[in-house]
């Protein structure tokens, strides 16, 4: 089943908001059964009223930190935050280990 980018209107606020097909699949995959409602700003604000945690954005605040690779020392960064006595490998000696492993 293909699934495009639908507009849908926050019942809240009355902005247009995207319904993603990402989420449309998402949301098949989970079988629900009714679209969102709700912007994500008024998604927040209703969870914090109701004193829930806030939806969060995963992309935007995702931890990025720089290090140096342990096997060709070439500054790359890493999607974590490293602990010490551990190899930091970049992407490239990370892919060469993995396939020779």
């Amino acid at each position: 089943m293909e699934f495009q980018d639908k507009m849908l209107k926050c019942i809240d606020c009355g902005a247009d908001f995207v319904f993603t097909s990402g989420e449309q699949l998402f949301f098949h995959d989970k079988n629900f059964k009714n679209e969102p409602k709700r912007c994500r700003e008024c998604k927040n604000k209703r969870a914090t009223t109701l004193g829930f945690a806030p939806v969060r954005n995963f992309a935007s605040s995702r931890i990025e930190t720089p290090v140096v690779c342990s096997r060709c020392r070439k500054q790359t960064t890493v999607p974590f935050k490293p602990t010490q006595g551990r190899p930091i490998l970049c992407r490239d000696c990370f892919q060469q280990r993995r396939s020779s492993a």
